[in-house]
């Protein structure tokens, strides 16, 4: 990592200072903390610090006024302040003051890393070298916001006992996540063994999971090790755990118990050593509701959740996983594709993916196989998607500007004119979400914004419609 500026905290309710430097640290930042704002003001002066996070309820003083000193000694300083629920109105009258961003407690790890993030990248051109993000991890492409919080969870969770939940849907990577957690834990040099539930017959996975002895059931021609066995000494990823079947859930959890495995038809169990990582793509908690998942096992896997976030919702990393995968699939059919045109690239960027990197892959390979050239043209792309692109719209400026013109043109909202700022913000930005989809992330990039900014914009509204329009 480069050496990079530290950010300051300025919180001073101890266990939320705690909390923070930990998130912040374990995300490759260098921290410095104070718990009034005296010490604050102090460290801001003596250390080079371009990104600070302040709470505005501080015992010692008002924190507008402290971020207002702060900017008058460094005004391309950018201050992220933080807080509580009841105090939106004063979030918003420090924005206007000049904050760069506002968190409202209670706030995710991810929501607080996007606005790190986004701040460190703000100062990084003018105010010398920041924190790197966490690069990706094992055959991991991309380095958008919420894979970054990825990385650094897999980071702080792998050298640990811990069992890992990995949820989203197909496509999104879990295997590699568990993998990837796999590499990075002390079991490393351990073998990695991974068993799909949904694709054993029911009556057959105990055999998978904990073996058997020749014999012990018709086609037993010989004894078989166990998954669980196998993987001593190192990990076991269960995929598509939901799919286990009940009885098989009470001896899985048996297992997580007592660490021993009884192979089907054996008398005696056998004491392992082994690390679980699961994964589904569904919701586990609805699984528990429905009956079709044991509560107590849920909660023996659901120790530390990590969710893969669809690839809708990554950015530009599509265009940099196809560009990468692309290389590949030329490399194995001799073919010289080595980039996406301007097109495509932005036809990916605003295509819903509902296979996620699984389905980029497949049309990639379609193109791959049947077209010659060095870079990927709208033509070249399958008959579907070719047909999607003419019904999507455009993200551009011109997008929110046409959401704008209607606006003033249509019936039910009226004219903009004799409204807020504020008011005509908060319909471009929703008319704007709405052209896209309803992806904020999409609608994002079309205003030149981070997500972040937009999803805390909406939060502050009382309500997710623009206001209606006068008559």
């Amino acid at each position: 990592m480069t050496e990079a500026r530290p950010l300051l905290l300025i919180e001073d309710t101890p266990s939320l200072q705690m909390v923070y430097e930990t998130i912040l640290r374990s995300a490759g930042y260098e921290v410095l903390t104070a718990d009034t704002a005296e010490e604050g003001l102090r460290l801001f002066r003596e250390q080079p610090v371009s990104v600070v996070l302040l709470d505005l309820m501080l015992p010692d003083r008002d924190g507008l006024d402290l971020m207002a000193d702060m900017l008058r000694l460094r005004p391309d300083s950018a201050v992220i302040v933080i807080t509580a629920n009841g105090s939106i109105n004063k979030a918003v009258e420090a924005m206007r003051a000049g904050a760069h961003e506002f968190l409202v407690k209670p706030f995710d790890d991810q929501r607080f890393l996007h606005a790190v993030e986004n701040a460190a990248r703000l100062q990084g051109a003018g105010s010398g070298p920041r924190p790197e993000p966490p690069a990706p991890l094992g055959d991991f492409v991309g380095r958008s916001p919420v894979m970054t919080a990825v990385y650094s969870k897999i980071r702080s969770v792998a050298r640990s006992m811990a069992t890992v939940f990995i949820t989203g849907e197909s496509g999104t990577g879990k295997e590699l996540c568990a993998q990837a957690i796999h590499a990075q834990s002390s079991r490393a040099s351990g073998p990695f063994i991974a068993l799909n539930c949904g694709a054993i017959p029911s009556d057959l996975l105990e055999s998978e999971v904990f073996g058997h002895l020749r014999g012990s059931f018709t086609g037993a021609i010989a004894d078989k090790m166990g998954a669980a066995a196998a993987a001593d000494g190192g990990t076991l990823f269960l995929d598509e755990v939901c799919e286990m079947d009940l009885s098989l859930q009470t001896k899985l959890l048996r297992f997580l118990q007592t660490s021993t495995v009884q192979p089907v038809g054996a008398t005696r169990p056998r004491k392992v050593n082994v690390r679980i990582v699961c994964a589904t793509n569904r919701d586990p908690m609805e699984e528990v509701r429905r009956g079709r998942f044991r509560e107590d096992l849920y909660y023996r896997l659901h120790v530390v959740p990590i969710h893969m976030p669809p690839l809708r919702e990554r950015g530009d990393d599509v265009v940099e996983i196809a560009e990468t995968a692309l290389k590949t699939l030329s490399a194995e059919e001799g073919r010289a594709f080595q980039t996406l045109s301007p097109e495509v690239a932005d036809l990916f960027c605003r295509l819903p993916w509902p296979g996620n990197v699984r389905q980029l892959l497949n049309v990639l390979r379609n193109v791959v196989v049947l077209n010659e050239g060095d870079s990927v043209t709208l033509p070249m792309l399958p008959p579907d998607l070719q047909q999607t692109a003419t019904s999507l719209p455009r993200p551009a400026v011109a997008a929110a500007a046409a959401a704008a013109a209607d606006a003033l043109a249509g019936p039910t909202l009226g004219g903009l004119v004799g409204r807020t700022l504020a008011e005509i913000e908060q319909i471009v930005i929703e008319a704007t979400i709405a052209a896209e989809g309803g992806s904020v992330p999409r609608a994002a990039r079309v205003l030149g914004v981070s997500p972040s900014t937009l999803y805390r914009k909406r939060e502050s509204w009382p309500g997710q419609e623009p206001p209606e329009a006068a008559e």
